[in-house]
């Protein structure tokens, strides 16, 4: 029997029972609109995630005090590692391919200004440190280049706190309490936006070593380094740990990359998606499970069209194919509507945040539709089979 001919009785056999075939699909619809949707969300998750950490570089390489790999001992005991300081930052400036070294800290303080108070994020850097990050400046300057230990009382505004102080005024030269200090307002940056809830725009950033006085720092909480984009970070790697182990005495740091920390963030990402995905997929199993049940009632009430059909002449192939072909369709055209469900509804949660825009890949529409047609022939193997084995005599008798 021609395929074309397998398709039409197929159609005209679930056609016959509309309301049956129409709630076997619906099983399989949902299921679909699951998986398409709950992948959808986990992969807008991804990118959503991904891009809010290279909006900020992807050349950086991060010493933080401390090593972070595993050395024994009993947790909660006091570390003996040494802080990192400026001077360790100071020290770094010689490695070759390195063109900015920001020395990092950060805390919460209360700044007034124009009579206004906000408790606000304040973060100590150094004057490559809107480079580093990919902040523009909107008026002014940033941190000007000084002597790390004797740096001015200056202040960067981020974009949301200057409006917060001092509304549609001018900010620049103004004075400002940080934690009780006084400083001057140099420069206001462009907005930036969050990144995982941090309000990037809604910070001040004075000189390194000022926020160690103000937040009673011995040490820094981040060394930043900017590496040549052309070269890689491989051939400053061994010399930054050569420099600071001269200096410590032994490696008492940890070094990350940018990298790889997107490489780790990338796989763990990457594998919530799946399991979402997964969980969707439970709710097909409802559908194939209808499916078969389906299946096997259509092939008890057509016991005596099958020995009639067998009888003459056909062969037990195409008794097999046809109901193979009768749940591969349902299946299909139940994944059709799945798929537009699903992708509706991706929509509307797009519509509704626009913060957090959903996107579904045409990989994940194709392997759904694909996955629901295999779900439908898994699924009409044995109904089809015990179709095909029917004794013709004991099916024509069959009332």
């Amino acid at each position: 029997m021609r395929w074309p001919d397998l398709l039409r009785l197929a159609l005209h056999s679930l056609a016959a029972h509309r309301l049956r075939s129409f709630l076997t699909l619906l099983g399989i619809a949902i299921g679909i609109a699951a998986v398409i949707l709950l992948t959808s969300l986990g992969e807008s998750l991804h990118n959503y995630v991904l891009n809010e950490f290279t909006q900020f570089g992807t050349n950086i390489i991060m010493v933080t005090p401390g090593q972070q790999a595993a050395r024994g001992g009993t947790p909660g005991l006091p570390t003996t590692a040494r802080d990192l300081t400026l001077d360790d930052a100071e020290a770094l400036t010689r490695i070759p391919h390195i063109s900015i070294i920001n020395p990092e800290t950060w805390g919460n303080a209360e700044v007034r200004g124009n009579g206004r108070v906000r408790r606000i994020i304040v973060r100590g850097g150094g004057p490559g440190m809107h480079e580093l990050y990919s902040f523009e400046v909107a008026s002014g300057q940033f941190l000007p280049k000084e002597q790390s230990h004797n740096a001015r009382a200056l202040a960067v505004l981020g974009h949301k706190l200057k409006k917060e102080l001092f509304g549609s005024g001018q900010a620049l030269g103004e004075r400002i309490s940080i934690g009780g200090e006084r400083y001057i307002v140099i420069g206001v940056l462009e907005p930036k936006g969050q990144i995982l809830g941090m309000d990037i725009d809604d910070t001040v950033y004075i000189p390194a070593m000022r926020s160690m006085t103000l937040f009673n720092r011995s040490g820094l909480d981040q060394i930043s380094l900017a590496y040549d984009i052309n070269v890689g970070p491989a051939p400053a790697l061994p010399l930054i740990r050569q420099i600071l182990t001269a200096r410590h005495g032994r490696e008492d740091y940890t070094l990350n990359t940018q990298d790889e920390m997107i490489s780790r963030l990338r796989n763990i990402l990457g594998t919530v998606t799946l399991f979402i995905g997964a969980l969707g997929g439970i709710s097909l199993m409802v559908g194939a499970v209808g499916i078969v049940t389906i299946m096997t009632i259509a092939v008890t009430e057509r016991t005596r069209e099958i020995g009639l059909l067998i009888a003459l002449g056909a062969r037990r192939n195409t008794i097999l194919t046809l109901f193979l072909a009768e749940a591969v369709v349902l299946a299909a055209i139940g994944g059709l509507f799945g798929l537009t469900i699903g992708i509706g509804l991706a929509w509307l949660v797009g519509f509704f945040a626009p913060s957090f825009p959903v996107t579904t890949p045409w990989s994940f529409t194709i392997a759904a539709e694909v996955f629901s047609a295999f779900i439908g022939l898994a699924a009409g193997v044995l109904p089809a089979r015990h179709a095909a084995r029917l004794n013709v005599v004991d099916a024509l008798r069959s009332e």
